[in-house]
């Protein structure tokens, strides 16, 4: 017996709707990636110069940290990633950790409430840090995980040490959270 014109019913949703979550997915990650700076103007070799002085330098670093925050996370977790490509296991819990990274990090329009107690960006960026880092000692790679924390550490403050901060200006959200949290910075010439 068939019925027609009935409308179907299904209990799975429709490829439209996968479709539209897909979309709203790809959207969220490009919009969440505007965090970070563009990468040209963040190796701009114009601007690259070897800072005046000691004080210089930890101005520059301040600036250069606050302003390139997103990128200087992506490129951690990438040397992480590259130090533990013969690591499986290690590996395998990185890429679970990259999940929680894009979602809690990259990924959010609003800001992350935890017991009705509203979590600023670097609170979180530190949270998912010591997570990372201590679910992936577990994994014993310790060798490479230390190793490679520490070259990235390193490139992170020779690059935000050596790139010039006098033409970057924090949007006036970031300046206010810097301001409280006192690591305010000023652009040095």
């Amino acid at each position: 017996m068939t019925n027609y014109g009935a409308i179907p019913t299904s209990s799975h949703p429709s490829p439209a709707v996968e479709l539209e979550y897909i979309s709203r997915a790809k959207h969220r990650i490009k919009s969440g990636l505007a965090t970070r700076r563009p990468w040209k103007s963040m190796f701009d070799l114009k601007s690259m110069n070897l800072p005046h002085g000691f004080f210089d330098a930890i101005s520059r670093i301040k600036t250069n940290l606050g302003y390139f925050r997103a990128n200087y996370a992506i490129g951690v977790l990438v040397v992480l990633f590259l130090s533990l490509l013969y690591h499986p296991t290690s590996l395998l819990v990185l890429a679970i950790l990259v999940v929680f990274w894009i979602f809690l990090y990259f990924l959010r329009d609003e800001p992350l409430m935890v017991f009705g107690h509203q979590i600023d960006d670097r609170t979180v960026m530190i949270g998912l840090s010591i997570l990372t880092v201590g679910l992936l000692l577990f994994t014993h790679a310790t060798a490479n995980i230390l190793g490679s924390l520490l070259t990235a550490a390193v490139l992170v403050l020779v690059h935000a040490a050596v790139r010039r901060s006098d033409n970057l200006f924090l949007d006036e959200d970031a300046a206010a959270a810097t301001e409280t949290s006192g690591l305010t910075s000023y652009p040095s010439s």
